[in-house]
């Protein structure tokens, strides 16, 4: 649902953007000064020239086609968009994950909110690192993007601390089930502390 949604907000907006474009354009060669930068083969439109002129609208008007049609194209129109902005305002109802308990559940967010605090604690009492923190981000399909930021003390190699960090992980991922997280970590130096002479 949410590609297709992208997908939609992607058409809509180009659409929307080329027809102004190509109307700017065209509205540009009405102007002397740039007229006659334009191209030759540039469609070009007399000055003072407009769309649609008064008396060419009274006629469309004495039309008996032209009042229901404009009606409904503009109640058209409002409705397309307003079922637009109702489904980007719409986040879906919430799923829950069910709990081993009877009629227990849990949010996802919750869920993830909770596997970050206790992942990034988990990681920063391991030997050699500073400090860590941690964001879980729920996905479709059951999945949690976990991203870890882990800052090392000075002077320790990160060979000295990545297979404590993986079974903090594998930790993190077996209390996640059934989820299935996806981890990504980033490791940063902590800098010396330059000391000051009094």
């Amino acid at each position: 649902m949410a590609r297709t949604r992208t997908a939609v907000n992607r058409t809509v907006l180009s659409a929307v953007g080329l027809s102004l474009f190509l109307a700017g354009s065209w509205l540009t060669a009405t102007d002397p000064a740039f007229a006659d930068r334009l191209p030759t083969w540039w469609p070009t439109a007399g000055t003072g020239t407009v769309l649609l002129d008064r008396d060419r609208l009274a006629q469309l008007r004495g039309e008996g086609w032209w009042t229901p049609t404009v009606m409904a194209a503009s109640i058209g129109l409002a409705v397309l968009f307003a079922i637009w902005s109702l489904g980007q305002s719409r986040s879906g109802r919430a799923r829950r994950l069910a709990l081993p308990s009877p009629g227990c559940t849990v949010r996802p967010q919750a869920l993830a909110e909770a596997l970050a605090e206790a992942l990034a604690a988990r990681v920063a009492t391991l030997p050699g690192i500073a400090r860590s923190r941690a964001r879980v981000l729920p996905r479709r399909g059951q999945r949690l993007e976990v991203r870890l930021r882990v800052w090392l003390e000075p002077d320790t190699p990160p060979d000295a601390v990545l297979p404590a960090v993986r079974t903090a992980t594998a930790e993190a991922d077996r209390a996640a089930t059934p989820y299935t997280a996806h981890t990504r970590v980033r490791l940063s130096t902590t800098p010396h502390r330059t000391r000051h002479v009094r």
